[in-house]
């Protein structure tokens, strides 16, 4: 019997869906739905980069070859692509539509051109000249002349103007909206003290198009938003002459050339402008096309001003201490005596940052080695590490420099750690470093101690406010060992450099190994259910599109082995006809990113349990160096699990993933459960039973 998988492009619309339902849902607060709209649209903005855009160099090739790798061929995937995210431009429009009429339920107003009051107008015209127009530059456009570059995260007015009297057609220009410089939204002056009025930036320069274009005497003007998503692959090539960090930057700078992927821009625009832009960047039938509603580039509602009635964040949204952090003791002396599991952003980060600045002042300590992927800017980690170069401890990063979308920023990071003396290793040719360690090592009593954190993950304390995450503080000796091994390999990456991580015993380490052991874990299960004995697993990831394992999955089910998942993104497996048992999968989208990877095999009663950086994706399995960590403190495992098994709960909010069982699910079941608040009630329990 043949297997079926389904498309990762396809279900990772799915994910972003359920982004967009919870802008929908009445439920959330107003000023959290705005923002899911910005999240929508930004991941929307990331996937016409990358995976349309690699669809699109895939088609190149002859799709028999490489359809496998994608389970469809590219081009028709394509084609499903356009028609999904048309339908969801569709309820995005409606459900904006919806909210603006909510927000003026609340006296909050999104003003335009055509409806300011004469104190607006005056403010808007003073705004212009003081703040705007020395970042503004109308390029303008002629059938003859070649398109300018285009900048892929802009947003930009295509403008159509002429005189009244004017019997000829339209003069074109665009302008590039400066929202970087100087903001996307303006707060205009009210005469009622209870209204707040925004101003979008693109139509602040609306308004102001006659003293842009006073120079030509131009009296009618219309001027509609668009922007252009492009590919930003980065190919990296082979020269082994040339520094790493100059082939990043190298990199980056071709960016600039990438093909245009995607074409957004307002229905109502000019249809003369609108095909002139189209031929000006050579799109056609077959690129993405997609009319849209006025506004555009709305990732930066996700920073709307705060304008809405103060919105009390409910006990259940509030960051607590762990309670093994309470008694006033120094980080460092708890994390000798036991291992403390940190579960994000329900506790506080603190910890983390206090145990490495304990770490920089201690002067005991000899040195800390930690795994930067992702770095919060003006980050408390970084400063911690500086200045712990500057006390003389022997500080090590690992940066990534090939970190979607922060490489400029981890370049600059490398560029600030190197003066103060840290050692930054930029890793092994070819493999992505997205593990998340720390060790630190001290000398005390003629003894060397080690300890340390293992983490799902970045040690970013800004996206630990909200991202569900997991990270374990320790100083148990394998895991340590084995971290040791992991930087000695990135210190020193050697060909053959793969037989050093297998030796690993505390940690599960990719490439290879970690799926070799997820593998081994999953026959134990097959091998129960044929017993006919108690055969479970539980997995929790962003996302599992790896074929093989996914292969596993289905004998595991075919067997009888009751398989539960939690996956937020791209879910590429399918309920066969033959499965004993079905597999229950799950999505949880909420007001924190669920983040988190877990692993949990029933073991016949041994419950192995593991976190981890790593998703089922052959990229990360095979391709880049990643690490699970083995919970073995018993309480430990027994409040992970816990937390699985609540997110599991029947409830309206976790999507089910199989639209049969989806279906069945809504007939029986109509109550609704916050699974993440269900969270934050149960590990505030047990910081009360802790005292």
């Amino acid at each position: 019997m043949s297997l079926h998988f389904n498309p990762r492009d396809i279900t990772w619309l799915a994910f972003n869906e359920r982004v967009l339902q919870e802008a929908m849902d009445e439920n959330v607060p107003l000023h959290l739905r705005i923002r899911f709209l910005g999240i929508f649209s930004n991941n929307l903005d990331e996937f016409f980069r990358v995976r349309v855009a690699g669809l699109k160099r895939a088609m190149d090739f002859k799709e028999k070859i490489i359809a496998e790798s994608f389970y469809q061929p590219p081009s028709k995937i394509l084609q499903k692509i356009n028609e999904i995210v048309i339908k969801q431009q569709a309820d995005f429009d409606k459900t904006w539509k919806k909210i603006q009429v909510e927000m003026a339920e609340h006296h909050v107003f999104i003003k335009t051109a055509k409806n300011l009051t004469p104190k607006q107008k005056e403010f808007v015209r003073k705004y212009f000249d003081e703040v705007v127009e020395s970042n503004v530059i109308p390029i303008l456009l002629h059938e003859n002349t070649p398109m300018p570059y285009m900048r892929d995260k802009s947003l930009y007015l295509g403008v159509a103007m002429r005189k009244k009297d004017w019997n000829y057609q339209s003069n074109y220009a665009i302008i590039e909206i400066p929202s970087r410089f100087v903001g996307r939204f303006v707060l205009l002056p009210t005469e009622n003290p209870e209204e707040k009025n925004v101003m979008l930036l693109e139509d602040v320069i609306t308004f102001n198009l006659p003293h842009i274009f006073s120079y030509f005497g131009y009296d009618d003007f219309a001027a509609n938003a668009f922007k252009v998503t492009k590919d930003a692959e980065m190919d990296l090539d082979n020269d082994i002459r040339t520094n790493f960090a100059e082939k990043i930057e190298k990199g980056l700078k071709n960016r600039r050339k990438g093909k245009p992927t995607r074409f957004v821009f307002d229905k109502d625009m000019d249809k003369a402008l609108l095909e002139l832009l189209i031929r000006k960047l050579n799109l056609s039938k077959k690129d993405s096309i997609i009319p849209g509603g006025k506004i555009h580039n709305f990732k930066h509602f996700m920073d709307f001003p705060d304008v809405f009635e103060k919105y009390e964040k409910p006990v259940e949204r509030t960051s607590f201490t762990h309670p093994d952090f309470l008694q006033g003791e120094r980080v460092t002396d708890v994390i000798l005596k036991k291992d403390v599991l940190l579960t994000f952003p329900y506790h506080t980060y603190t910890p983390v940052i206090d145990l490495l600045r304990e770490a920089a002042m201690d002067p005991d300590v000899k040195s800390i080695q930690i795994t930067a992927y992702r770095l919060a800017s003006n980050s408390k980690i970084s400063n911690a590490l500086i200045y712990a170069a500057r006390n003389g401890k022997e500080v090590t990063v690992m940066l990534e420099l090939q970190a979607r979308f922060d490489e400029e920023s981890n370049l600059e990071w490398k560029e600030m750690f190197e003066p103060e003396g840290i050692k930054v290793l930029i890793g092994i040719p070819n493999k992505k470093v997205h593990a998340k360690l720390c060790v630190i090592k001290k000398r005390a009593n003629n003894k060397t101690l080690q300890y340390g954190f293992v983490s799902t993950g970045n040690f970013n304390e800004k996206t630990a406010r909200i991202y569900g995450d997991h990270l374990i503080m320790t100083s148990d000796r394998g895991i340590m060992a084995d971290i040791n091994k992991v930087f000695n390999v990135l210190r020193k990456p050697k060909e053959d450099y793969l037989p050093v991580l297998k030796t690993c015993k505390s940690l599960l380490v990719c490439p290879q190994f970690m799926r070799e052991k997820i593998e081994y874990h999953i026959n134990k299960e097959i091998e129960e259910a044929k017993a006919g004995r108690k055969a479970e697993m539980i997995i929790k990831a962003n996302s599992v599109s790896d074929k093989v394992l996914i292969t596993k999955l289905y004998e595991a089910a075919k067997a009888g082995v009751v398989i539960k998942m939690i996956v937020r993104g791209i879910y590429c497996a399918v309920n066969q006809k033959d499965f004993k048992e079905k597999i229950k999968a799950i999505s949880i989208v909420d007001e924190y990113l669920e983040h988190a990877r877990v692993m949990y095999f029933y073991n016949k009663g041994a419950e192995d349990m593991y976190i981890s950086s790593a998703d089922w994706m052959n990229r990360n399995l095979d391709y880049r160096v990643e690490a699970a960590a083995k919970i073995t403190n018993k309480s430990l495992k027994k409040e992970l699990k816990d937390i699985l098994d609540i997110q599991l709960r029947d409830n309206v909010k976790a999507r089910i993933l199989d639209k049969n069982l989806r279906n069945e699910y809504l007939n029986n079941h109509k109550e609704e459960c916050r699974s993440q608040i269900e969270t934050y009630k149960y590990l505030k329990a047990k910081k009360y039973q802790n005292n």
